[in-house]
């Protein structure tokens, strides 16, 4: 679990910096265009909550049952803005590039310690994504289902 540190407090400590990255990139995005109209403080707030918890959440000894809330929550509120599951998932597919793109640009796992640590990250940090976009996918059903017809 402490291999995943490293990466954990690179996201947490440049939380804002990576969600701002993350914003430009959904605002023109093709595959994205219900986030478009979105002010720019809204996705920020967005994208830094997301990068807080993920942090959170990868060095949580009950991740499954962690993620359940916070992608329910994610899930409802795209849901009810009106953005498709598809947009919502891959928003998080975004999100999650720009993390792994701000990691690299930093050079920060240089040695080879610090490349498997990176490894440890990266394991730790695609579970919780399958968690995620399962979730997401899941919540949107079930919103759907409940639907008043």
């Amino acid at each position: 679990m402490l291999a995943s540190l490293k990466l954990v407090d690179l996201v947490k400590n440049n939380a804002s910096e990576i969600a701002d990255f993350w914003v430009k990139d959904v605002k023109k995005n093709r595959r994205t265009p219900h986030y478009h109209g979105f002010s720019r403080e809204k996705l920020i707030v967005l994208a830094e909550e997301f990068y807080r918890q993920l942090a959170n959440l990868v060095i949580s000894a009950n991740t499954y049952e962690e993620t359940q809330k916070y992608f329910y929550d994610y899930a409802e509120n795209a849901y009810k803005e009106g953005i498709p599951v598809h947009e919502a998932i891959y928003a998080v597919v975004l999100m999650r590039r720009h993390m792994w793109l701000f990691a690299e640009f930093q050079d920060v796992f240089s040695t080879n310690v610090e490349q498997q640590q990176a490894i440890d990250s990266i394991i730790r940090t695609i579970l919780v994504m399958d968690y995620a976009f399962f979730k997401i996918a899941q919540y949107y059903r079930e919103l759907l289902e409940n639907q008043p017809q």
